[in-house]
């Protein structure tokens, strides 16, 4: 399995101060960055575009930056946030009129690419995507607002995909996205996920260093 990424979600963030609060949790050990980005469309809430992200790139931001697009149609977008500095762009299929071109243009783009599955999202929609993924997204929350509680039924679902990734690609990551905090992620790291999605339980606190080395331990 891939070595554990801590992916801090700006969601989460000050957002008076975004450009320093990116930069003070990549300094207290933060892998990359996580971007929920929402369009009052896909998802009840609206956050933040391209131009955001550019503006982070500009303020020195050289992390990966991981961008969750909770948006419908996705396609008009891709372009706009590869050219503004996204690394890996992931997306709900349910979003996309024809997955397999939405994945296409990711990777034409020259950004890594995923598929995001809601909790009631069947497994099925990995059967002729999987190879060609970088990374799989699972939502442990109902995606639109940060600081929902972790839904049990995650685990399960974590611990068939990452038998399907074992079967056709190990370096695939598979991240979770919701509710992840200290006293869960070991058990979600335990039941097959690298990649750990944290909004509120790093960027609510006071002491992100201590939050994160914390995550760390309770995942050894």
């Amino acid at each position: 399995m891939n070595d554990p990424w801590i992916a801090p979600s700006i969601l989460a963030a000050d957002f008076a101060r975004l450009g320093d609060e990116v930069a003070s949790v990549l300094e207290a050990g933060a892998d990359i960055i996580h971007f929920d980005v929402m369009d009052n469309h896909y998802v009840p809430n609206l956050t933040v575009g391209p131009m955001v992200l550019s503006a982070l790139r500009k303020f020195g931001i050289k992390s990966m930056m991981d961008v969750h697009l909770m948006v419908n149609p996705v396609d008009r977008l891709i372009g706009d946030f590869v050219e503004a500095g996204a690394d890996m762009i992931t997306f709900h299929p349910e979003a996309s009129d024809h997955v397999d071109r939405s994945l296409s243009l990711i990777k034409s783009s020259g950004a890594k690419c995923g598929l995001v599955l809601n909790p009631a999202t069947p497994l099925s929609v990995l059967d002729y995507t999987l190879e060609g993924l970088d990374m799989v997204l699972v939502m442990s929350i109902n995606p639109g607002f940060g600081g929902q509680t972790f839904l049990p039924m995650t685990y399960q679902k974590i611990e068939a995909i990452r038998r399907r990734i074992d079967a056709v690609n190990p370096a695939i990551r598979l991240e979770v996205d919701g509710g992840v905090k200290i006293d869960n992620i070991g058990a979600i790291k335990a039941a097959g996920a690298d990649t750990f999605v944290a909004g509120t339980a790093i960027f609510g606190t006071d002491d992100y260093g201590a939050v994160i080395s914390a995550m760390r331990q309770a995942m050894n």
